[in-house]
């Protein structure tokens, strides 16, 4: 059984590019192409994530202002922080993370105040 919950867990950890891809081709979409074609890349876009989450792959959930916390994030570099609130915390959230069964296969990839 562990065999398969491995072979799962490499098939979406090489999955995650590509969701990649869909978030930064709806962003473009959104800015600059036709509400159709915006339309059509979302729906195929929710049918592939969905498809994901029925084998259990989740999102994590992470924003500005969250605690920086290392089960789950990973500081890729730190600013001065933009308010005194924001010291030690989340400033930007630079790639999304994403679990596995609740186990972390990407750490999401933050900006930190400091």
């Amino acid at each position: 059984m562990e065999f398969f919950q491995y072979a799962n867990q490499e098939m979406m950890v090489s999955m995650l590019g590509v969701l990649d891809d869909f978030e930064r081709a709806l962003k473009e979409i959104a800015k600059n192409g036709n509400p159709a074609d915006l339309q059509g890349v979302e729906l195929i876009y929710q049918k592939f994530k969905n498809k994901l989450t029925e084998k259990g792959l989740k999102t994590m959930e992470v924003k500005a202002g969250d605690s920086f916390d290392v089960d789950f994030h990973e500081a890729i570099t730190q600013i001065p922080a933009p308010s005194e609130d924001l010291k030690g915390k989340i400033v930007d959230v630079i790639e999304t993370g994403y679990t596995l069964n609740d186990k972390v296969i990407r750490f999401a990839k933050v900006v930190t105040g400091n």
